[in-house]
């Protein structure tokens, strides 16, 4: 019997949810749905059912985002749960990952939206005056990210910085699918920043195909978790966008 905590546990989840995941015909058939209930009844319909629970039809976009939001960190709880626990910390980071641009937000003087209120990683941060929200931001479990409030555009770096730290080795001395992971991911952010609007998707596609090839190539090595990991977030992050558009935008044409 494989012992949960160990890499070929790790191994055999990520590969049996990776053959798991929506394929072309089922995010078709979500992105030619016309209304929001129809995407839903399509979502359900396909391995993207998981993603969309505590959904209803009547949803406002806050709702949508807040039950994502839930979804993304029961994802990473569950992975990081797979894997031997010196890997946990590095992985438990991950669920902080979507909250940066609004940590980016409110370091900018930002005033807080409605959603923030009530969010476990931010809700602290908006009761306070902004020249307090440093100070509270330190002394909450994000402490790590305090250093760059005075610089938001430096939030993503710090979050990185500490991701790094959490590994159970330095980044330099680990396995090469974990380094080629952190490259892949920073030639992304780097051509998605410097891109014209439009091609958002095409370097979406391009990312998922080099993950993909990546995770094939990483057998029994922990960059198989967190390669799991920036698929899951590709796909919700592409999910997300399909579910926004028609709750915001019930008339839009869809293509």
């Amino acid at each position: 019997m494989i012992e949960c905590g160990s890499l070929e546990f790790a191994q055999a989840r990520v590969q049996s949810r990776h053959g798991q995941r929506a394929g072309d015909v089922a995010w078709q058939r979500l992105e030619t749905a016309r209304e929001f209930g129809l995407l839903l009844d399509a979502a359900r319909a396909s391995p993207l059912r998981p993603w969309v629970a505590g959904i209803t039809a009547q949803a406002s976009s806050n709702e949508i985002e807040a039950v994502l939001r839930v979804h993304w960190r029961a994802l990473v709880a569950e992975v990081a749960g797979w894997m031997p626990p010196p890997w946990r910390p590095a992985l438990d980071w991950c669920a902080v990952q979507p909250q940066l641009a609004a940590l980016q937000h409110l370091a900018r003087g930002g005033e807080p939206v409605a959603w923030m209120h009530d969010d476990p990683d931010l809700r602290a941060l908006c009761a306070v005056p902004l020249g307090d929200r440093r100070k509270t931001l330190a002394a909450g479990r994000l402490g790590a990210l305090a250093g760059a409030w005075s610089s938001p555009a430096a939030i993503a770096q710090a979050w990185q910085a500490e991701w790094e730290r959490r590994l159970p080795q330095p980044l330099g001395k680990s396995d090469e699918s974990l380094r080629q992971l952190v490259a892949a991911l920073e030639s992304h952010s780097a051509a998605f920043a410097a891109a014209p609007p439009g091609p958002g998707g095409l370097l979406r596609q391009s990312l998922q195909a080099r993950l993909s090839r990546l995770l094939h190539r990483a057998t029994l090595e922990p960059a198989t978790a967190f390669i799991h990991v920036a698929l899951c977030a590709l796909d919700l992050e592409r999910l997300r966008g399909e579910l926004l558009r028609r709750a915001l935008f019930p008339n839009a044409r869809v293509a």
